[in-house]
């Protein structure tokens, strides 16, 4: 994997807090997520992914609503320890999104796939959202993914582009929607650092992320 000069994926996503995603609440309990690519353009649904992660850990049930589409392409390995990262991966990406839907920065789910100092990270994100009144909405691609295993296979590295140009955040209460502006780049990568716990669940360690660092 290519070294970049990455900044946090905190600290990138309050100076873009009027970008991104959105999603309106209204109780839609509707999952809207896809994986495509690799064979498999069907949905799959959060217990399933889960399940093939480390079928002893029970994961929780992680429910986005239709107004909120977060796709997931070529999310496949051939390695079954890449592949548990992948799927923890995606779980743990999910519940970030839910948390800012939900307005819930002490979400329960996405602490499940962070570590206690990796969680400290998410809920600040999370707060760049909540803190302003803002959901998201849209549609967000999540592609290009790599996991680098260190030698133990007990830590890795998850790589993953984000496409936000169909993407928005939403105002709760006036229902202002807002974009990226039109200079940005709208592709972001981030890096996972990763580690498994005794359940075999694989959480987020920490995350840098890189607006623009994403090469096609």
């Amino acid at each position: 994997m290519a070294r970049r000069a990455l900044t946090t994926a905190a600290a990138a996503l309050t100076t873009a807090a009027a970008l991104l995603l959105t999603a309106c609440g209204g109780g839609d309990d509707s999952s809207s997520d896809d994986i495509k690519g690799a064979g498999n353009g069907s949905s799959s649904s959060p217990s399933a992914s889960a399940s093939s992660a480390a079928p002893g850990a029970k994961r929780p049930d992680i429910k986005l609503p239709s107004s909120f589409q977060l796709t997931f392409e070529n999310w496949t390995s051939s390695d079954p320890v890449e592949q548990a990262v992948l799927n923890d991966g995606k779980e743990q990406l999910r519940a970030g999104y839910e948390a800012i839907i939900e307005n819930d920065p002490d979400s329960k789910n996405r602490a499940f796939y962070d570590t206690k100092n990796g969680f400290l990270q998410s809920r600040q994100w999370i707060r760049t959202y909540t803190d302003k009144n803002l959901t998201v909405i849209g549609k967000l691609p999540v592609f290009d993914p790599k996991v680098t295993l260190a030698k133990d296979k007990a830590t890795a590295s998850l790589s993953y582009c984000t496409d936000e140009s169909k993407a928005s955040t939403k105002n709760r209460e006036t229902g202002e929607v807002k974009g990226n502006p039109a200079d940005t780049d709208p592709e972001v990568l981030y890096v996972i650092s990763m580690g498994k716990n005794a359940q075999g669940v694989w959480q987020a360690v920490s995350a840098h992320s890189e607006r623009g660092g994403c090469a096609r």
